[in-house]
């Protein structure tokens, strides 16, 4: 597959949304925290939400084949605010809207961070083992499609997928 053109809209809404990403907080604000909450998601402030959200489709969607994966996987690394604002919606209930957010955690590839990738992988098993969905089969079917690469010291992908099992 030729992810020029996915990578060409990707890179315009990462130079977009690195603005926002970037941009200073104040802490010292009281009011900083309620400030975020209220601000409109970053791809809608950008202006980059259909070309962003069809990106991702095309990601996730291409990160089912094999021969694909290190490529999806790439993208997510080299377009930082990019896959720091896109996502799929909040509110889901199924095994396969639970698998579909765990292929985008694998293909995020530890993120910036495995700390936070960890702490969303728990929230998902737990929020999936609320609706009663089996976990396991799923976490070892994305384990098998996440890479085996230690970026941070904290684990590779892999590991961190199959410790949902802990949340």
């Amino acid at each position: 597959m030729d992810f020029s053109a996915v990578r060409a809209s990707i890179a315009a809404a990462d130079d977009l949304l690195r603005l926002i990403a970037t941009r200073p907080v104040d802490v010292n604000d009281p009011d900083w925290m309620a400030k975020l909450q209220a601000a409109p998601p970053a791809v809608d402030e950008a202006g980059v939400r259909a070309e962003t959200t069809a990106a991702l489709e095309v990601l996730l969607e291409a990160y089912e084949t094999a021969s694909l994966r290190a490529e999806v996987r790439e993208i997510f690394r080299a377009y930082p605010s990019f896959r720091w604002a896109v996502g799929l919606p909040m509110e889901w209930a199924t095994a396969a809207e639970f698998r579909r957010r765990l292929i985008l955690v694998s293909a995020r590839d530890q993120g910036a961070d495995p700390r936070d990738e960890l702490v969303e992988i728990w929230a998902l098993c737990a929020r999936a083992r609320e609706l009663g969905i089996d976990v396991e089969p799923v976490l070892g079917e994305v384990a098998d499609m996440s890479a085996d690469v230690d970026h941070y010291g904290f684990g590779s992908m892999r590991t961190l997928i199959t410790r949902g099992r802990e949340g």
